[in-house]
């Protein structure tokens, strides 16, 4: 007779840890899957992918600076970060809301570990908006008018905004077991951002994820000043966080978890800390420099007879302001068709990246102010300012003409366009090609009458080379002070306007 002894199988038998991990990483995968597949993620990252391809190139004309470029690149991510909080708390909730909890007790994956799948999806989720980022942030880099140099710390927050908030979902659905909690925190966090994040100009708009700028003030790389080293590591502390509670609050009581919370608590905190110090003594010596005394930090260079003293990321656009000085010179008459000139590159830094100023009009002869934007309306903006000094000699009294020379600078400005007419209403402050308006230019503006419009719009009209040969024909007396519009209309062989010809006080 054989007598069959059963071992009993030691509870430590059950689940080996590499088992367990295996399972894991599939259960991760899977859920991954869903979650990317979820019609609120999906529809996130449709609108997200249709944005960014709409807006290619608009907002910075085809000439992008890479330091505005990657700031670009974190408001839309914030929508895919609130559909993945929607989705990745949904799933946590799955087994709870279909009722099968109670199956999973016979599975040898723990609460906690498949918590750690949920956040493994999570973290898909953030690599894929981590690629869209980098397809966004490397086509505006590709462009042949891109200058300057993005940040990879600002590149990560949008990344890193969607890791928090699924992280943020899944710890709320360890805390509150309901369908209802997501969505009103979804809710919650809209009127956050759409009414909160646009009121504080002080450090305590580094709590939020996304910081966004009030204007597009574009400065030189190395005196932007944002602390976004520092925004990054909070960020990732905050996930880091909202991730590792999640584990505990499931049941993970592990002290390698435990000490996770208390390092990324420490992440969060130091780097909370850092981004609120505010502007260091150097940056703002060195912003300081570049706006009142720009020419210590400026390189020269000579195209034809003419200088162009630019930043150093600039250095590519010299070419296309030398095209638009040799184009409005070939206009002219007199000694202005050989005149040299010096195009000085002019910030003002001093209030930071939030604040517009106006740059004063240079009282130097025969220099001229350019910006740090280019492309659309800036062309012939700068291209009136060349015009101006041409004139009257220097900025500051080309920004005072009130009289009939402001048609002969008109047509310098713009009678080497293609669309003469479409660029007179992009320099102009009301969009306007008729009556009075305000010019505008890199420094103050000019301004053109009633008058002055018609007797313009008559020479924009009529052939270029006729008009050109008519200017330099009358050339002194065109750009003489206090000639009248109707003179220069009957120098210019075209009508007199009846309008008004008086300049505002």
């Amino acid at each position: 007779m054989t007598t069959v002894v059963e071992k009993p199988v030691a509870s430590g038998e059950r689940s080996e840890p590499r088992g367990s991990w295996a399972a894991v990483i599939a259960l991760a995968l899977v859920e991954t899957r869903l979650l990317l597949t979820r019609l609120p993620v999906m529809i996130a990252f449709l609108v997200y992918g249709g944005w960014t391809v709409w807006r290619s190139g608009r907002d910075w004309d085809g000439y992008p600076a890479l330091q505005d470029v990657d700031r670009a690149t974190q408001g839309a991510p914030m929508l895919v970060g609130l559909a993945v909080l929607l989705c990745v708390n949904h799933a946590a909730l799955r087994s709870r809301r279909h009722g099968t909890e109670h199956h999973f007790a016979v599975l040898v994956l723990q609460p906690w570990r498949r918590t750690v799948a949920h956040a493994l999806s999570a973290v898909a989720a953030a690599l894929t908006t981590g690629v869209c980022v980098a397809a966004q942030f490397g086509w505006e880099a590709l462009r042949p008018g891109a200058i300057g140099q993005g940040s990879v710390s600002e590149l990560l927050a949008g990344p890193l905004t969607v890791l928090l908030f699924g992280l943020v979902g899944l710890l709320m659905a360890g805390l509150v077991r309901s369908a209802l909690t997501a969505p009103l925190l979804v809710v919650f966090l809209l009127f956050v951002f759409l009414f909160l994040s646009g009121m504080r100009e002080d450090w305590s708009r580094w709590l939020l994820p996304v910081v966004a700028e009030a204007t597009s003030n574009t400065l030189p790389s190395d005196l932007i000043g944002r602390p976004a080293a520092w925004h990054a590591l909070y960020l990732s502390g905050l996930a880091l966080c909202a991730g590792l509670a999640a584990v505990l609050v499931a049941g993970g009581r592990k002290p390698v978890v435990v000490a996770g919370v208390a390092g990324a608590l420490a992440m969060t905190l130091v780097g909370g800390v850092a981004q609120a110090r505010g502007d260091s003594p150097e940056l703002v010596r060195a912003r300081e420099r570049a706006s009142a005394t720009p020419e210590q930090v400026q390189t020269c260079v000579r195209r034809d007879a003419s200088t162009y003293c630019v930043f150093p990321e600039w250095g590519p656009r010299v070419g296309d302001w030398a095209g638009v000085v040799d184009r409005v010179r070939s206009l002219a008459g007199g000694g202005a068709r050989e005149q040299k000139i010096v195009v000085r590159q002019r910030i003002e830094a001093r209030y930071g990246i939030s604040t517009d100023s106006a740059l004063t009009p240079l009282e130097r002869p025969h220099e001229v102010t350019v910006g740090t934007e280019w492309g659309g309306n800036r062309v012939p903006e700068f291209s009136a300012a060349v015009a101006g000094v041409l004139v009257a000699g220097d900025e500051k009294a080309a920004t005072s003409i009130c009289d009939g020379r402001m048609v002969t600078v008109m047509w310098l400005a713009l009678g080497w366009e293609s669309d003469p007419v479409a660029a007179l209403r992009r320099v102009r402050l009301d969009d306007s090609d008729t009556g009075s308006a305000l010019v505008l230019q890199p420094t103050n503006g000019m301004y053109m009458t009633d008058a002055q419009t018609e007797v313009l719009r008559a020479l924009l009209d009529r052939p270029r080379g006729e008009v050109t040969a008519r200017v330099k024909d009358h050339w002194a007396e065109l750009t003489a002070p206090k000639v009248s519009a109707a003179r220069a209309a009957e120098l210019l062989g075209v009508a007199a306007s009846e309008g008004d010809d008086k300049c505002l006080d």
